[in-house]
């Protein structure tokens, strides 16, 4: 697997391993990158801001009552986590807003993008998406100081995955031809939202040289994508 490449359909994916995902934060970890914490929390805040905007679209467009307060309360919980990293820059003596702004158009591109089709492959977008970039995120704050821990517990929390899980699973049971089509488009997400992960890298990692580095995050995160898309009951 290349970081550097997109993940594409003919590419081997590792099956999902029976541990915690704290525990798989601890095994691989980035204690030996030099991180800007500021941009880091910024563009971490900011994707929060993203995938709140995009669930709370689908909550709208949700075609039945059950499906919009669901998808309503989990969007709430990420603007919960996207001001609970706002507050974590305003601790550090920030401007959140003007952390944030050099990552709102490329960000505001990566999730228009992510908006898919139609309603179903927004909601596939938010699951898995979300779940990748929370991931990686996760592992990138756990070791800054003096909050690192408390910043990969939040990202790690509830985000509205049962939520979405529920509501995919019950409709492709039902309709074969759709949980194809979710699959092709589950594997063409996770190229572009592992270059945005990509990008939260320093320099000196985002080269072909540093990628041997972060080579055992990348392997983890398409243990975890794959363990999203059986969730689903979909071919990663």
């Amino acid at each position: 697997m290349k970081w550097f490449g997109r993940y594409g359909s003919g590419a081997e994916s590792p099956r999902s391993r029976s541990r915690s995902r704290e525990l798989r934060i601890d095994r691989v970890a980035l204690t030996d990158v030099a991180l800007d914490p500021v941009r880091v929390i910024a563009q971490a805040a900011y994707l929060q801001l993203g995938e709140f905007a995009a669930l709370s679209r689908a909550a709208a467009e949700a075609p039945d009552l059950e499906s919009k307060s669901a998808l309503a309360t989990a969007a709430g919980r990420l603007l919960a986590k996207h001001r609970s990293l706002v507050g974590a820059l305003e601790r550090r003596g920030v401007d959140a807003s003007a952390a944030m702004e050099p990552f709102a158009a490329p960000t505001d591109r990566f999730f228009a993008m992510a908006a898919g089709a139609n309603w179903y492959e927004s909601l596939t977008a938010s699951y898995l998406v979300g779940g990748l970039l929370d991931d990686f995120f996760a592992r990138l704050v756990g070791g800054l100081e003096p909050d690192g821990p408390e910043l990969a517990r939040l990202l790690l929390g509830p985000s509205g995955a049962e939520e979405i899980v529920s509501i995919l699973s019950a409709a492709t049971a039902g309709d074969p031809r759709l949980g194809s089509r979710l699959a092709v488009w589950g594997r063409r997400l996770v190229g572009d939202t592992l270059l945005i992960a990509r990008s939260a890298l320093p320099e000196t990692v985002r080269t072909p040289t540093g990628e041997a580095r972060v080579e055992p995050i990348l392997t983890e995160l398409m243990a975890d994508h794959t363990r999203r898309m059986d969730r689903l009951g979909l071919t990663a």
